[in-house]
């Protein structure tokens, strides 16, 4: 039986952990577990014997950190062909009866995906792909895909895994104690985008233990219309006599996790701290246990690398500005590379309240392609909205849907052949909704019924290339009433028709209505309040139109989507107009207090905060604008990102707006010699053996934008070598940083060897694998869980501001 049928029919029993079993057999701190397929293959076989003899179906290969990054195209090549044969062996060995598969274990890179880290998306997508080549080659049954915490690489990972493999691929993610990745995606938005993908099964491993991950499994659950996933850890790591133990017996993890079967979770193991006894637990615990059957829940909806939009929960708004057409302005920054009045738009458009950013970028002067992906990618790193890619080209298209961070909503198809074999493709390789126009080869009906079986037909053809009638969006089309009077009419029977008989989900571009009227505003609201009675599901529209917005919130309140009329109320003090030709704010009133630069770095508009650094030197001292403007806002970001209201990547995007504006500022004070002295030097690294480095960075670029000295070893750093950074610069701070259960030993070893060598140094350490309790134990100075811990503990050390 192949694994997709065992799937379907059977609760499926993973493994555990790998780890800290080869730790058991003499893997030593910094040693690289995947070189033991090849030099200790008889261990790590032992290790995949021991899981199938306690009840595993399926075990993963011991290649968790393999990649191009981390060993050579030939010695990867040997690795996974190694550890394949490790698999099988084991399988083969085994006489517990039961159906046996072999996954592919692929990890994370380690390293933070542009525009936050150093990692190309294209790069990205290229390691994966060569990893999964490979296991595909050597026989595997399945990909595993674990432990991402950054919904954009695991985007990548599915693109390169697919490239590579038809293979069946499961993706879990690393979910932290908020319910949210690192990177701050919900489970919600993890499982339309994994789902979209065409992954197998989604779920979440590592991180936490099983009653802590129950949340996000069950919102997992109420979201996937595929099998869901358990791997948590053994509870919380504790360090006892110098080594790391778990908080959670076989038997408690084995009795947390069988009702979350009964709920529907379909396949169960474990990550960190599990052995083979735990699996022997989970096993017997959901004996006899029957899959339950997976609720079709057929949700539309798009995500940005934060959060779902959901179609059909109330109305959904579209911001149409971030477009050439009609708008003078919006020409000029696109022809002179001004990205800053672009993202200001889209800024304003999000404040206003759009849902979703339509981005547009046509003009013939243009490489629409290459301008296409570089907006969406400058967008998506100041805004968390979802985008909706609009574009007739699809070289565009592609180039944007590859650089895309989450499930996008892609601008358009239409019933034309030629249109259908072009677009369709690209929506199913990248997981795209769509919007689908109801015109064909003969032009646009003029009934409705002509327009009905447009849409007929392409739900028919997006069947054959596998996409379900929930991933379309249907237009009807907007015509201009003063150009035929029974124009809206045809429209909105057409979308009535569309939604109550076909079941599918609407938009339209509503303000074409009015084209040639005077007054459009009220021409334009008044068609919108038609269509949402008709079942109008999104509108792209101008946010800034005080008549369409009141339409919107009133709906919503006379729809029971508004509970005691709050949103309505909000927005009523507020209801401002902004004409189409007029340019949008670029602020909130609540920010209208603030200067341009402090604006500029809350907001993350890099090229905005340079100018406005520029312009406040020319009124005041330099030290004065760092500390009036630059390290406020620093703070304002730093405390909206530790109570949760913004997500890592706002953080990061804001700190490199603060750079920029620090390295006007630096210039000028070495113009008038009165350059400041930074404070540190604050030594960083990433432990012996561990190549994961996006937290160190994080760290890293954040204490350079509050004025230390930085000095940045790298990933995989020998004890000895981090000492002697530390004494050659008589660093008062070193920051230590590990993410795998297997390099924990590496960092205690530093922390001892800095104590005996370099006293004088305090150290910070953080890590998914790491607590508080576990960084005292090892003698660590301090636990950061976050970057702005580290911020505050330097503060501490060496003096800064006390609201870091």
């Amino acid at each position: 039986m192949d694994f997709l049928s065992f799937l379907s029919q059977h609760v499926v029993m993973l493994d555990g952990g790998m780890g800290t079993l080869l730790q058991a057999q003499g893997l030593r701190p910094g040693e690289l577990p995947e070189r033991w397929c090849i030099t200790k293959p008889e261990a790590v076989t032992a290790v995949h014997r021991a899981y199938f003899d306690a009840g595993s179906n399926v075990v993963a290969t011991n290649t968790f950190g393999a990649n191009i990054l981390k060993y050579s195209e030939a010695e990867l090549s040997d690795i996974i062909t190694a550890a394949v044969g490790c698999a099988r062996r084991a399988a083969a060995e085994c006489e517990r009866a039961g159906e046996r598969f072999v996954a592919l274990d692929i990890g994370p890179t380690g390293r933070l995906l542009a525009p936050l880290g150093d990692l190309d998306v294209e790069d990205a997508i290229a390691v994966f792909r060569k990893t999964a080549a490979l296991g595909a080659a050597a026989g595997v049954d399945l990909i595993l895909v674990e432990t991402m915490n950054d919904a954009y690489e695991t985007r990548a990972a599915l693109i390169g895994v697919r490239e590579a493999c038809d293979l069946p691929i499961v993706v879990t993610n690393a979910y932290g104690a908020d319910g949210r990745l690192t990177t701050g995606a919900t489970p919600e938005a993890m499982a339309v985008l994994c789902e979209a993908l065409g992954a197998a099964a989604v779920g979440a491993n590592c991180s936490l233990g099983p009653r802590e991950l129950a949340p996000v499994v069950r919102e997992l659950l109420a979201t996937a219309d595929i099998p869901v996933v358990l791997k948590p850890n053994a509870g919380l790591p504790r360090t006892e006599g110098g080594c790391t133990v778990y908080d959670v017996s076989p038997t408690e993890f084995a009795e947390a996790i069988a009702p979350l079967v009964g709920e529907g979770v379909r396949a169960v193991g474990g990550c960190c701290g599990t052995t083979p006894d735990y699996i022997a637990a989970l096993t017997a615990a959901t004996e006899g246990l029957a899959p339950r059957p997976i609720e079709k829940k057929s949700l539309t909806a798009v995500t940005s690398y934060t959060h779902a939009v959901r179609f059909g929960e109330g109305p959904i708004l579209i911001g149409e500005r971030i477009n050439p057409t009609g708008k003078r302005r919006f020409r000029e920054a696109l022809l002179s590379g001004d990205t800053d009045y672009i993202l200001r738009e889209a800024v304003a458009e999000e404040e206003a309240g759009a849902q979703i950013l339509d981005v547009n970028v046509g003009l013939p002067e243009l490489c629409e392609a290459t301008v296409l992906a570089q907006t969406v990618g400058e967008i998506q790193a100041i805004s968390a909205l979802p985008l909706c890619i609009d574009t007739a080209s699809p070289a565009a298209m592609e180039r944007a849907l590859r650089r895309y961070n989450g499930k996008p909503l892609l601008n358009s198809v239409n019933g034309k052949q030629e249109s259908l074999d072009a677009v369709l493709p690209l929506a199913k390789k990248y997981g795209a909704a769509v919007i689908a126009l109801t015109l064909d080869e003969g032009g646009i009906p003029e009934t409705a019924e002509g327009r009905v079986a447009i849409a007929e037909r392409i739900i028919r053809e997006a069947a054959r290339y596998g996409i379900d009638k929930k991933d379309i969006i249907f237009d009807t089309l907007t015509l201009t009433v003063s150009a035929d009077p029974t124009a809206a009419r045809t429209t909105l029977s057409a979308l009535r028709e569309i939604r109550t008989r076909l079941g599918c989900h609407t938009s339209l571009g509503v303000s074409n209505v009015s084209f040639g009227l005077p007054a459009r505003d009220g021409v334009n609201a008044t068609f919108f309040a038609m269509a949402l009675e008709a079942g109008l599901s999104a509108a792209i529209m101008n946010p800034h139109s005080a008549a369409m917005m009141q339409v919107y919130y009133s709906a919503r309140a006379l729809l029971g989507q508004d509970p005691s009329c709050a949103a309505y109320i909000k927005a009523a003090e507020g209801f401002a107009t902004v004409t189409a030709a007029k340019a949008a704010p670029s602020i909130t009133e609540g920010e209208a207090t603030h200067s341009p630069l402090y604006t500029a770095i809350l907001r993350g508009l890099r090229e905005g905060a340079g100018a406005a650094a520029e312009q406040a030197l020319a009124e005041r001292a330099p030290l004065d604008v760092v500390n009036e403007d630059v390290i406020p806002a620093l703070n304002e970001v730093g405390a909206g990102y530790e109570a949760g209201r913004i997500y890592l990547p706002a953080l990061l995007i804001s700190a490199e707006a603060a750079g920029v504006a620090f390295e006007r500022i630096k210039a000028r004070l070495t113009a008038e010699g009165s350059a400041p002295a930074e404070r540190g030097p604050f030594v960083l690294a990433t432990v012996r053996g561990d190549i994961h480095d996006i937290g160190k960075n994080i760290v890293r670029l954040i204490l350079e934008n509050y004025g230390f000295r930085v000095i940045d070893l790298g990933r995989d750093v020998p004890p000895e070598q981090i000492v002697s950074a530390v004494l050659a610069h008589s660093a008062p701070l070193c920051g230590l940083s590990a993410l795998m259960t297997t390099t924990v030993p590496a960092m205690q070893e530093t922390v001892a060897a800095l104590k005996r060598e370099a006293p004088f140094c305090r150290t910070v350490v953080g890590g998914a694998v790491l607590t508080a309790e576990v960084a005292a134990a090892m003698g660590a100075d301090r636990y950061a869980p976050d970057p702005m811990e580290a911020v505050r503990f330097a503060n501490e050390i060496l003096g800064g501001n006390d609201r870091a």
